[in-house]
């Protein structure tokens, strides 16, 4: 199966400063471009446990004795390393968001380029689909999908024009549903806006930020003191988690000051924000929104 190439891979690699004889995790396996570069790094003693929910990924495993490909939600990750036997790691890579392989695949649902059923399931055992979401979620929980997972200032009126619509008929393909939705896509906005509406069903579907926030919350326990976690994000949502999550080790408020005033926090940040060059994304289009940020454990 073609895999185009991994984002920032030189980057986000290097950003787990990886030792030879160390024990490292990529959550978001996909095509294997990153796992294979950290196998590349690894000595003999040196392990990779590799996560993706998507059976597709399968057929891209690593035949190598150090590597183990695990077909499950990376929201599990504690318990299936601990099944493993790992309680500690070195470092875990993450590259949010979908797959370029999910993209090209017209069938999946997930790219505004091919008329298909409404599915976008990242884990094709999943119940929920985008077809449920648009033809059985009331008006207000689809405005709520809209607006806080698309970020669309109108997406109340859409949420209304989609109820009615299916009143008539089911919205069963993106066809369908870019014409329901027709008034709201402007020529030269149009592009733009139906990326924001499949944003928002997709991550509705696979829970996105609920898994974003599960996985984050079990990286501070099972990285070792000088652990590196190296997360690569795809839109603001997901980046605002993890830069306030490797900033203060929580997603809202403010971490504890210890006796002398100072600030408690799990993590320290590793360089700034890295962005793609110019270069990449001429060469890898899908690069063109990504954000790395790198953070050491205490």
């Amino acid at each position: 199966m073609e895999y185009h190439n991994p984002v920032l891979l030189k980057e986000t690699v290097d950003g787990l400063n990886i030792k030879p004889d160390g024990i490292y995790v990529d959550v978001t396996f996909g095509g294997g471009g990153h796992s294979r570069e950290i196998v590349n790094r690894l000595g003999e003693h040196g392990r990779l446990y590799a996560f993706d929910q998507d059976e597709d990924a399968l057929r891209n495993v690593i035949d190598d004795k150090r590597f183990v490909l695990i077909n499950e939600n990376f929201r599990f990750i504690k318990r299936f390393l601990r099944f493993h036997n790992v309680k500690k790691v070195d470092g875990i890579l993450g590259d949010f968001g979908v797959s370029s392989h999910q993209f090209d695949e017209a069938e999946r649902g997930f790219s505004t380029r091919f008329d298909a059923t409404l599915d976008m399931r990242m884990n094709q055992k999943d119940t929920l689909s985008a077809y449920e979401v648009v033809n059985e979620y009331e008006e207000k929980e689809l405005k709520r999908v809209f607006v806080e997972f698309g970020e669309l200032k109108n997406g109340g009126a859409m949420a209304n024009v989609i109820v009615n619509s299916r009143k008539e008929k089911p919205i069963k393909n993106t066809e369908q549903l870019k014409q329901v939705l027709a008034k709201f896509l402007p020529a030269h906005k149009s592009n733009k806006i139906l990326a924001q509406i499949y944003q928002a069903i997709r991550i509705e579907v696979n829970q996105e930020i609920e898994v974003l926030k599960e996985f984050l919350e079990q990286t501070e326990d099972l990285l070792v003191s000088g652990g590196r976690l190296s997360l690569i994000s795809y839109h603001s949502l997901e980046d605002r988690l993890v830069k306030r999550f490797m900033r203060n080790g929580l997603f809202e408020g403010e971490p504890e000051r210890d006796f002398f005033g100072n600030y408690e926090v799990p993590f320290k940040t590793i360089e700034k924000l890295i962005v793609p060059t110019v270069e990449e994304i001429e060469r890898n289009n899908r690069a063109r929104s990504a954000k790395l940020r790198v953070a050491e454990k205490r």
